[in-house]
């Protein structure tokens, strides 16, 4: 619903209310919608007549709104992911853990969700339980498929979580022990920028497809960027990028070349990839005024916006230490619904 419609009808149930409960409005902020003519005059002359504050009857209404109208545990419009990846070339801020997150909630939500480790360094491989998958000797890997070497089916590549939260919805494309090579070659393959595109080809039907990106801004990124522009005939903010940051300046200069090298595949080759937002992962106010200040900043943006601000917990640490999904590991836990909240706002 239209935030506009919604505060209608909070108002509207909030005058048939009596005794609403006081809401917590310290540190809430501002916002602003449009309410039709002479409706904000009666509304403060109600809430004199109850002694409330403006902003406190406009809480109570909205609040009593949300109550009666929970988030929905399923999409409300079918109009599902298609292709993300996870990328931000700076290490450490996440990329592997919200991959993973994101994928898990979005099996678990009913969608049929190929993760893929393009991490030469395997984190997220190693973290589901399967290391041993990227030193086999003999196997065809994801980076044969990509320079056209590859004799068999890639669907064989693919391996099969089999908690029963995730349904057989849920299948790993592993890392292997040539991606550290793949820039190099890349460099040898004709229309490389698409070398992604053509290997995972066979698998798009069945599939939405999340992507582990690597930690580099080379021939890498470029394929996966280019996987995930936006078709034709797609819908916007469907496909697209995700990047996880910190609330420090390092992530802030991360982004500036990240975004700078996108818009340089897109000027260059005539495509269109969707930013779909940040995620502020692993923050602690408690870590000084300079880190909050830098959040602040961050969720100043809207293009991209900040999808989400996911605390410095533990429950994902663990999780990935003992190789095994967070949302087998820790269901109930901030950081899974964390994850359900950011697959719905991917999937709606």
């Amino acid at each position: 619903m239209d935030i506009q419609d919604a505060a209608e009808h909070a108002i509207k149930a909030w005058y048939e209310t009596d005794g609403a409960p006081e809401v917590d409005t310290d540190g809430a902020k501002t916002w602003g919608t449009f309410l039709p003519v002479g409706a904000p005059d009666r509304f403060k002359s109600v809430c004199s007549e109850r002694g409330v504050t403006y902003v406190q009857g406009l809480a109570q209404a909205l609040t009593l709104w949300l109550d009666n109208h929970p988030s929905p545990n399923a999409p409300l419009v079918k109009q599902p992911v298609v292709r993300v990846i996870v990328a931000n070339q700076k290490g450490g801020v996440g990329k592997t853990f919200i991959s993973s997150g994101i994928a898990q909630a979005l099996a678990e939500a009913g969608h049929r969700v190929l993760l893929v480790d393009y991490d030469p360094q395997g984190h997220l491989t190693a973290e589901l339980g399967f290391e041993e998958l990227m030193y086999e000797d003999g196997v065809e890997t994801l980076m044969m498929h990509m320079d056209g070497s590859a004799k068999g089916d890639i669907h064989d590549l693919l391996v099969a979580l089999d908690e029963d939260v995730f349904g057989d919805r849920l299948h790993l494309l592993p890392a292997s022990d040539d991606a550290f090579l793949r820039d190099v070659a890349l460099s040898k393959v004709s229309f490389s920028e698409a070398a992604l595109e053509r290997a995972l080809e066979p698998l798009e039907d069945d599939y939405d497809v999340i992507i582990d990106g690597p930690p580099s801004l080379g021939l890498n990124m470029d394929t996966a960027l280019y996987y995930v522009r936006r078709r034709e005939g797609e819908l916007e903010d469907r496909s697209g990028v995700i990047t996880p940051v910190w609330a420090n300046r390092a992530s802030h200069r991360a982004v500036r070349l990240l975004k700078a090298q996108k818009d340089d595949l897109c000027k260059k080759g005539r495509i269109q990839v969707d930013y779909l937002g940040l995620i502020i992962n692993a923050y602690d106010s408690r870590r000084g005024k300079l880190v909050q200040e830098n959040k602040d900043e961050w969720e100043k943006s809207s293009s991209p916006p900040v999808l989400a601000v996911i605390g410095d917990l533990k429950e994902g640490r663990e999780a990935a230490d003992g190789e095994i999904p967070l949302l087998v590991y820790a269901p109930d836990s901030e950081h899974a619904q964390v994850m359900r909240d950011l697959a719905k706002e991917l999937a709606v």
